[in-house]
């Protein structure tokens, strides 16, 4: 057991059973501060599972995820997004009906609480998160534009922006660049590499031309057990992650 600090996240023996199948077999997963890794893997690998237990939507049968050193197993999901950890899911969950601006605003720490929101001023400081996050995430032209108009690509930057507002140190993505335009994807690899100054992004992906543009380390996850890691040129080169790959 390593109880090593110097770790952002670190997952030891995490196990999860659905009616006696183990989605998830006693994991070791140890992620840096300011670390970029993306998780592959065949359907059924447990990826996603992953990412439910560490922002506490599934609990797990055993096994520790210690974040900054504090236990997340048990906590509350919204205890966990105070902590810092942010999460997006597959499919976009902006407010369609608000503006780019309203998002942005909305997902401010400030303005969570049902008292929080009635006394949230729209402060400078406010305003000048709002456009910084717009600018990072390509919509700084578009704050007044109502989140149905937006592209596929840009409700996926939207949700980050909307992530970025809270200054998480610790992102997950689930399959950000599904469904984007090669341009949007290059832009999504950018976006990624510059926000992960400052804080470490978990990445679930199945486009490996994308993974091999933006990972720092790719984890490999099989059965719910890591059968490799490494850099993508190691893990591409690994014969039983071809084994496995050109099984399926």
């Amino acid at each position: 057991m390593s109880s090593n600090t110097n770790f952002l996240l670190a997952i030891e023996d995490l196990t999860v059973s659905f009616d006696g199948f183990k989605a998830v077999d006693s994991l070791n997963l140890y992620i840096d501060k300011n670390e970029l890794r993306v998780i592959i893997g065949p359907n059924g690998a447990g990826k996603t599972t992953v990412l439910d237990m560490v922002c506490g939507k599934t609990r797990p049968t055993e096994g520790s995820i210690k974040f900054k050193d504090r236990e997340l197993v048990g906590m509350a999901e919204h205890k966990i997004v105070q902590a810092g950890v942010g999460r997006k899911f597959q499919t976009p969950s902006i407010y369609e009906n608000l503006t780019v601006f309203e998002n942005l605003e909305v997902s401010y720490p400030k303005g969570r609480t049902v008292f929080g929101c009635l006394a949230f001023e729209r402060s400078e400081e406010v305003i000048s998160r709002i456009q910084k996050v717009a600018q990072e995430i390509f919509l700084d032209g578009y704050l007044e534009v109502e989140g149905a108009f937006l592209s596929h690509g840009q409700k996926q930057w939207l949700e980050i922006g909307m992530l970025l507002m809270q200054e998480p140190e610790l992102i997950m993505l689930d399959e950000p660049v599904a469904g984007m335009s090669s341009s949007e994807r290059e832009q999504t690899a950018e976006l990624l590499k510059r926000i992960c100054k400052g804080r470490s992004i978990i990445i679930i992906e199945h486009d490996m031309e994308f993974v091999s543009r933006i990972a720092h380390k790719v984890t490999v996850l099989h059965l719910g057990k890591i059968l490799a890691e490494g850099t993508m040129q190691e893990v591409q080169n690994n014969p039983s992650v071809i084994d496995v790959y050109l099984g399926h």
